[in-house]
């Protein structure tokens, strides 16, 4: 019962996090070890940036707001 509820609350956080567009660093891990095992990880730190400039455009200004 614990093991379910504990499941439960786990789904529910990782879809929060989606729907306001956090990532998750913990299925990049483990999809980086199972389908890219040669690939070195990222850092938490440099892949949150990475996908934050993957969502904003980093660096490039596509719009006239600069």
């Amino acid at each position: 019962m614990y093991r379910k509820l504990q499941q439960a609350a786990r789904f529910l956080s990782q879809g929060a996090r989606l729907m306001v567009g956090v990532p998750d660093y913990d299925n990049y891990v483990a999809l980086m070890a199972l389908k890219y095992p040669d690939q070195p990880v990222l850092s938490h730190s440099m892949f949150l940036r990475e996908r934050q400039e993957a969502r904003y455009g980093g660096k490039q200004c596509t719009t006239r707001c600069c």
